[in-house]
């Protein structure tokens, strides 16, 4: 199992899913309660997790970055009591803008396909 299932990526999961109870308990008025921790990657040595999270409003995310990097020790902390690991890897807040290029991939695919459909329309006699 665990060649199929490398370590880093088992911690990884297991800090997605643990962020996401911690934040749910952070008072700080600067992180978005819209948040959500899409994606961690951890580097092979434990040391790093990069934690991607997206929002519903876009507009708070300078002030929900701040927030979170201001909240690392805290989140840090919180997840060496979760975690049974000798180190606890440094966090690294990312936003995760997939799901707004996903968006405006999809617009452009609609606008295309629509530009088509009334070339084809005007075609026929």
């Amino acid at each position: 199992m665990s060649s199929d299932y490398p370590r880093h990526h088992r911690v990884a999961d297991f800090i997605q899913r643990e962020l996401a109870q911690i934040l749910r308990g952070v008072k700080d008025p600067r992180i978005s309660p819209m948040l959500t921790i899409s994606a961690v990657d951890v580097t092979k040595d434990l040391s790093v997790a990069k934690v991607y999270f997206t929002l519903i409003d876009a507009e708070e995310r300078a002030d929900t970055e701040e927030g979170l990097q201001a909240a690392s020790g805290f989140l840090r902390k919180q997840l060496g009591n979760a975690l049974n690991m000798r180190s606890v890897p440094n966090l690294r807040f990312y936003y995760d803008e997939s799901t707004e290029r996903g968006a405006q991939m999809s617009k452009l695919i609609d606008e295309a396909v629509a530009s088509n459909t009334t070339k084809d329309d005007g075609d026929e006699p």
